[in-house]
């Protein structure tokens, strides 16, 4: 009897183990994924300001030429341990250059490496998930005309359970999806649709401006409405149209602080959100009043930053 018992426990254990294994199991896309697409270069330059990949894989601070030089090394210091930006310049050994359109939208829309592991969240695939696989392709086509920078960055610096990869794959269950953060009306013009793809996917501007449940993951019922500073000092604040946001702000407003970096109050950006000006200064017109009608369309609400 039990001899059964202990049979019976063991195959619970088995099934339990086997089960755990598929649904922590990386996701990678394939080839029949990618639409066929060829890589725009000048396109992906548009993805890549929109993006503000230069402000965690150049070096702090870089300006000019130097800002294309993306060696990685930033580090970005949070409760889960310490994450360091990758290299992602087109060098063949220390960065992405031997990577394809492919890897880098399994990356980017899947949160899998080349290798097929998971990437930690640091990376923000839970925002770039929403992203057309074309600006993935076209971003891919301007990154490899930037310099090579042969600088290895360092690995990240985290503790255990957090250094188990594996376990991502549960983690990605309840938080990767593609789907909007914001349910726009049908009837939402244009612009405001084009402003939702790029605060919603390539911008990822929810990464910081969202708090942040227990794990980790995005509480998207208080979407953009100001999180404590993932650097650790202060509090990103609240920018959807509720009286703790930017309910006194114009479009024009919004539109006139993204291009020139002052606000209606006359103050200037600080901090991390220096160089985000920076980029979207880089965007076109309509790119940046596209981005401030989606903000003063989405649902007001209270500062979550307290």
């Amino acid at each position: 009897m039990a001899g059964r018992f202990v049979g019976v426990a063991v195959a619970v254990v088995a099934v339990a183990a086997g089960a755990l294994f598929l649904l922590t199991a990386p996701d990678p896309l394939t080839a029949a994924d990618l639409p066929a697409h060829e890589g725009d270069p000048v396109a992906g330059a548009r993805i890549f300001d929109a993006g503000g990949c230069a402000s965690c894989h150049a070096a702090k601070g870089a300006k000019g030429e130097d800002r294309l030089r993306l060696g990685g090394g930033r580090e970005f210091v949070t409760d889960f341990g310490t994450f360091r930006a990758p290299n992602i310049s087109p060098d063949p050994e220390a960065g992405i250059g031997r990577w394809s359109a492919l890897d880098l939208a399994s990356a980017m829309l899947r949160g899998v490496s080349p290798e097929g592991a998971h990437y930690y969240p640091a990376f923000p695939y839970t925002s770039y998930a929403r992203m057309r696989p074309e600006d993935v392709i076209d971003l891919h086509a301007y990154l490899m005309t930037l310099p090579a920078v042969a600088d290895r960055s360092p690995g990240h610096d985290l503790g255990f359970p957090f250094n188990i990869r594996r376990g991502l794959g549960l983690w990605k269950r309840l938080n990767l999806d593609p789907g909007p953060a914001v349910a726009l009306p049908a009837d939402a013009p244009e612009p405001v649709r084009l402003g939702q793809y790029l605060v919603e996917a390539v911008g990822h501007c929810g990464e910081c401006h969202t708090p942040r449940d227990a794990i980790g993951g995005p509480d998207l019922g208080r979407w953009l409405a100001g999180a404590p500073n993932p650097d650790g000092e202060g509090t990103i604040p609240n920018i959807t149209p509720g009286p703790d946001g930017v309910a006194s702000w114009s479009e024009e407003d919004l539109v006139y602080s993204f291009e020139s970096g002052f606000m209606p109050d006359y103050d200037s950006f600080g901090g991390s959100m220096v160089e985000v000006q920076e980029n979207l200064a880089r965007l076109r017109p309509e790119d940046r009043a596209a981005i401030a009608a989606y903000l003063k369309a989405v649902p007001p609400l209270p500062d979550a930053a307290d």
